[in-house]
């Protein structure tokens, strides 16, 4: 349970922090945001409870794949706020599009053996 929580506030913390960075410095901000932070914690926590190196090779490869259809998110989300689109609605849009490419992530992935 204290592991879990303990988690929990250092992921909150990162965010607190990125958010804070950009009230002032939204490039920096962003610099700090597009650290791979959660994915190196995420790893350490899952070799401290499963130190398997073929299931960190996996876990880590596949991380590489889902993050490819995660960046186009980063364009459109700016292309549409400067076209005039609210911001909860550009959101919207981007995580639809990013749950759009991951599913066709995995359907194209898995036929040319990728393990996701």
């Amino acid at each position: 349970m204290w592991s879990l929580l303990a988690k929990a506030i250092l992921a909150g913390a990162m965010i607190a922090a990125i958010s804070e960075i950009g009230r002032r410095l939204p490039a920096t901000a962003a610099i700090v945001a597009s650290l791979p932070l959660v994915s190196v914690l995420g790893m350490i926590f899952l070799w401290h409870v499963r130190p398997d190196a073929e299931n960190m090779a996996i876990h880590s490869q596949a991380t590489f794949w889902y993050v490819l259809p995660s960046l186009p998110m980063f364009l459109l989300i700016p292309a549409l706020l400067r076209n005039g689109v609210h911001f909860w609605l550009a959101l919207l849009a981007g995580c639809v599009l990013t749950v759009v490419l991951y599913l066709a992530m995995m359907h194209v992935g898995s036929r040319f053996g990728l393990r996701l």
